[in-house]
């Protein structure tokens, strides 16, 4: 069988409130994004990896760990409102034009220190076996969303779904967050902009401890401590 040629894209702008150059400062030895595009040219399964950035440094960090930067995304895809379909959407278009139509389009976050290999290979797997649009990383919620309890204006706790309150949690059916790490999309439907909410989609479940959204600095101590684990683990 002849596997699909994948085009990777690592949408990396410079600014980050919460944590100062976060897609670049150091992980364990690393700037941030050497780790994902490391298991991205490691995996054998993507043939480019392409970075789309607003920022000098953050481009030249890019290139030295194996990627390609070759062109600056303009100011409107890069301020805190626009969403990665838009950015992804901008990079394919640039490389379809520029180089050849991929078959599949793999956006990685810079931050998806714990994104492996098998769960690239899963989602490729996933894609074509239930010939869906998009295949994107998700992480089990740790309880029962159904059994959800929330604080009304009077300051008195609410059930979100007050007739499961006496439901067992083994009989409610397991829900699902986005893990923030990848999304693979066949190429037309990044070209279109889309996301998964509006294309028939599909999941690879990743285990909780490698699910660590990387947002603040407590997040990045939390996702240090839990690498440290890993590697640890694989000695």
């Amino acid at each position: 069988m002849t596997l699909p040629t994948i085009l990777a894209v690592i949408p990396a702008r410079g600014g980050s409130k919460r944590i100062p150059r976060k897609n670049i400062t150091l992980f364990h030895g690393k700037p941030m994004m050497a780790w994902p595009i490391g298991t991205l040219k490691s995996s054998g399964l993507v043939a480019d990896i392409l970075v789309s950035t607003d920022n000098e440094e953050v481009a030249e960090v890019a290139r030295d760990v194996g990627a390609e930067v070759p062109f600056m995304r303009p100011p409107s895809l890069s301020d805190d409102y626009t969403g990665t379909a838009a950015v992804t959407k901008h990079a394919v278009d640039w490389f379809v034009s520029n180089r050849y139509r991929p078959d599949l389009i793999l956006t990685v976050y810079p931050t998806a220190v714990f994104v492996s290999a098998d769960d690239i290979k899963r989602a490729v797997e996933t894609i074509n076996r239930l010939n869906c649009e998009m295949v994107f990383s998700a992480v089990e919620f740790p309880a029962r969303i159904q059994r959800a309890l929330f604080i009304a204006d009077d300051g008195r706790v609410r059930m979100a779904n007050p007739e499961y309150y006496a439901a067992r949690s083994q009989d409610l059916p397991v829900a699902y967050h986005d893990a923030g790490q990848f999304y693979l999309s066949k190429t037309e439907t990044a070209l279109a902009g889309t996301s998964y909410d509006v294309v028939p989609s599909a999941i690879v479940p990743i285990a909780r401890d490698r699910a660590v959204d990387i947002d603040t600095p407590e997040d990045l101590r939390i996702a240090e401590r839990i690498f440290q684990y890993h590697l640890e683990a694989t000695r």
